[in-house]
């Protein structure tokens, strides 16, 4: 029989009860790779005379090209999203600077988070932070909890036009908020892996994962493919995994 393409992989929490399956979403690679220990026994020859298996190590990798937050949460930190987003608006403007008190409200003020800095849109330079009680000198500004960004009555002589970066809420969407946990707080999954090729199909389930790794990287001009790497264990009956093949023996 014969295999083509990076088939299906679905994670389901094994540490907690009814847990939902999780496609980990437009698989585009896995590996499973198991690595045994041997020991060899040698005596006066060049070569052993025996050889023992040791351990046996078995881990994958998945590379998907769709970014779920359902499987980040549940697969690797362990924790169920909640509703909501932190969203973020980025070179907002440009935005001249009007004349006293030389106030700009942000358009999400409503639902503003955090500040992420000041350009000046004219010179691409970054205006200085001072706190709320001080007056803005010239490439100065505050900001207020409400997204109330003050600049200095030098600025507004100036013509300056500002570019603001922040954060701030939305409804739609979902987030997940991470803690700093105890050691040993382990999500355990089992994963079930399908790939099927002129009506042959391969499958795969591994009893007990858990999550090593999980990298994020973006590079440009390209897609991002994030990557689970996760190691595998028995389970309470000390089965690991159940290989399934079309091919008749």
């Amino acid at each position: 029989m014969y295999s083509f393409g990076s088939g299906i992989l679905i994670g389901t929490r094994t540490d907690v009860p009814n847990s939902t399956p999780v496609n980990f979403g437009l698989v585009q690679e896995v590996t499973i790779e198991e690595t045994a220990t041997v020991k060899e026994l040698m005596g006066q020859y060049q070569r052993p005379v025996a050889i023992a298996r040791g351990g046996i190590k078995t881990t994958g990798k998945a590379k998907v090209a769709r970014i779920s937050g359902i499987a980040f949460g549940n697969l690797y930190y362990g924790i169920t999203p909640t509703a909501g987003q932190i969203a973020t608006s980025f070179g907002e403007g440009p935005t001249p600077i009007p004349g006293a008190p030389f106030q700009v409200t942000v358009t999400n003020a409503a639902s503003f988070v955090d500040d992420a800095g000041v350009i000046n849109a004219i010179t691409g330079l970054p205006l200085a932070l001072v706190a709320g009680s001080l007056t803005p000198s010239a490439g100065q500004y505050s900001v207020t909890p409400s997204g109330i960004y003050t600049f200095s009555a030098a600025d507004n002589a100036a013509g300056v036009k500002v570019l603001t970066n922040y954060t701030y809420k939305v409804s739609g969407g979902q987030q997940i908020s991470v803690i700093n946990q105890l050691l040993g707080t382990t999500p355990t999954f089992k994963a079930k892996f399908y790939t099927t090729f002129q009506g042959q199909a391969v499958s795969l389930q591994l009893n007990n994962c858990v999550s090593s790794k999980l990298t994020f990287n973006t590079k440009l001009e390209d897609f991002v493919i994030p990557e689970f790497d996760f190691s595998c264990f028995a389970d309470a009956s000390n089965s690991v995994m159940t290989w399934s093949f079309a091919e008749a023996s």
